[in-house]
């Protein structure tokens, strides 16, 4: 279920639907080979208190199904994040962010701010010369985002 050929058109559409079943998706991909803390490298863990998330059993240190991916720090709906994603990488579509915004109900900056984000992981990953499957995509940090003030 994890690849991009698995990923049909349809399996997609049933993500976009809800935030649990995407969760649900961007957790397998990123924890297919096995959980490991990023903190102590325990491989052992419990159920996190956020959906899909996991909780180190060592050091607790809970870590959510989108930290460190593509969606770290999207403040708009995971289920958004990935049609806009999907219809990037899988599709090849090149819709504007006005576009994005009249289609998801939410602001047009965000749709192009995020787009940005997905087109310069395509660029480093291109300049590596591997062409990233959508999984690898999603599973990429982007450095260039600066952590929420607290």
């Amino acid at each position: 279920m994890f690849s991009d050929n698995q990923l049909s058109p349809a399996k997609a559409r049933r993500l976009f639907r809800s935030d649990k079943l995407t969760l649900e998706f961007i957790a397998g991909i990123k924890w297919k080979d096995g959980f490991v803390c990023r903190k102590c490298g325990n491989t052992n863990y419990c159920e996190g208190k956020t959906p899909y998330s996991r909780r180190c059993t060592r050091c607790k240190t809970e870590e959510s199904a989108t930290a460190h991916t593509l969606f770290h720090h999207c403040k708009f709906p995971v289920r958004k994040a990935f049609y806009i994603a999907y219809s990037v990488c899988v599709e090849g579509k090149e819709f504007s962010s006005y576009e994005y915004a009249e289609k998801l109900g939410i602001r047009q900056m965000t749709c192009w701010k995020f787009r940005k984000k997905i087109l310069t992981c395509l660029q480093k990953k291109k300049k590596s010369r591997h062409t990233p499957s959508l999984a690898k995509l999603l599973l990429m940090e982007d450095k260039t985002t600066k952590p929420a003030r607290r």
